[in-house]
């Protein structure tokens, strides 16, 4: 049973394909770039030639992969051909795919689960694009390209926000008028859900224990970074809000900071509010303290002295540590903390950065494994473990696809993601 998952950004669309008989193993991947620009460029791991002409779909130039895609609409066509293609021999007819499962950003309060797509939905998305207006409008246009490519074959939504529907209301609420809230739905979201949700169960495996008797906390750090409080398989807390800026800094967003901020920015800096999203989102964080968005290329500065890269790497691991050490509180405890992301799974360093004051928790990192990534990185008498788990937001869409597709799971707004421990 294959299972196409996508994933649809502003200018990109990353796809897998997996085969979930019996497992979930991966048996085609790959992404269709700048969408709408010049250099357009198909790949896919399951073709073993250099993106040559396709004899039986003409999809691809002969010159390095380059084609000519203007539209999420050619996207999914040339991904459906790339599927067909005789050098990949990933599927021999589009029936064989039985289920095309959405990353989708927002929910809003009206998903909380994932769901089959029909109009009503499509009309929920389109509604919340108001809250995710650089995320939601691409994720529509990739699912009304299949309904059209893939016709007949059900598709299914798996949202960012759904895992954090749990939150309680003196979490999620913004201390500002009512209205704000009752009105225009003012209130922290949470995102990265299929991600933290993914890690938790991998890390109630890991650690031998069913996630309902466990308190996590799950570190999504990368370019984009949020910290979970996961209290008996339950998000409790989160670390970004309405939208994607907030909680830690990264790599070119502010995370939180004073809220009369965008304000002094409007009155006193004359900038206009397309000026403000732009500083705060596309050049804050790690690029706004040192000019260098990729932490790893902070390290390196930081190596050789750069005062400003030094000055960005220790923020951002003050910030994870604060926000890491609140949620123990808000849980009584924790168990386990667990890294995912980027800089989670591969920065050794920056992991030592954040936890270097969590004895008092019951942390004791064991370097040596620490230096070598491993799954478990904590030293044998510590009381809280420390874990490092590869995020895999595509497998737990695949699922969900498979679970709704084969009737396994209700296919209602009000429905949660499943927790299959």
């Amino acid at each position: 049973m294959k299972v196409l998952v996508l994933n649809s950004g502003s200018s990109s669309v990353k796809f897998k394909v997996f085969d979930v008989n019996g497992g979930s193993q991966v048996i085609a991947k790959g992404s269709v770039e700048r969408i709408g620009l010049t250099g357009s460029r198909i790949q896919c791991a399951c073709c073993e030639t250099d993106w040559k002409l396709c004899q039986r779909q003409a999809v691809f130039a002969k010159s390095n992969g380059l084609v000519a895609v203007p539209d999420h609409g050619a996207a999914i066509d040339a991904i459906c051909k790339t599927l067909l293609c005789s050098d990949c021999g990933v599927i021999s007819d589009i029936t064989e795919i039985v289920g095309i499962g959405h990353r989708v950003v927002h929910g809003g309060e009206e998903f909380t689960g994932s769901v089959i797509i029909d109009d009503d939905v499509l009309a929920g998305i389109r509604k919340c694009s108001r809250l995710a207006p650089l995320h939601n409008p691409p994720a529509l246009e990739g699912i009304e390209a299949c309904e059209k490519i893939f016709s007949g074959i059900p598709q299914v939504a798996v949202f960012d926000t759904a895992f954090h529907h749990t939150i309680p209301p003196q979490a999620y609420r913004y201390p500002v008028p009512k209205s704000m809230y009752t009105e225009y739905g003012v209130r922290k979201y949470g995102f990265h859900g299929t991600s933290h949700h993914y890690v938790a169960l991998e890390a109630a495996k890991l650690l031998g224990q069913p996630l309902k008797d466990l308190r996590l906390i799950t570190c999504h750090l990368g370019n984009g970074s949020s910290i979970t409080a996961v209290d008996h398989g339950k998000s409790v807390e989160t670390s970004m809000g309405l939208t994607p800026l907030g909680g830690v800094m990264m790599g070119t967003r502010c995370g939180d900071m004073d809220p009369y901020i965008p304000l002094f920015m409007i009155k006193e800096m004359g900038m206009t509010a397309d000026e403000v999203d732009r500083t705060l989102n596309k050049q804050s964080g790690f690029e706004g303290v040192c000019g260098h968005a990729d932490v790893r290329d902070c390290e390196a500065l930081a190596a050789k002295g750069d005062p400003d890269a030094q000055l960005a790497l220790e923020m951002f691991a003050y910030r994870v540590a604060r926000f890491t050490g609140s949620y123990a509180m808000v849980m009584n405890g924790v168990d386990a903390i667990v890294f995912t992301g980027g800089i989670g799974e591969r920065g050794a360093e920056m992991r030592s950065r954040i936890l270097k004051q969590a004895g008092y928790l019951g942390v004791a990192i064991d370097e040596e494994k620490n230096a070598r990534n491993e799954r478990d990185i904590s030293q044998d008498h510590a009381t809280v473990r420390v874990l490092v788990i590869p995020t895999d937001e595509e497998l737990m869409i695949a699922r969900e696809t498979a679970r709704l597709v084969t009737g396994d799971g209700a296919a209602n707004r009000s429905e949660r993601v499943a927790e299959t421990v």
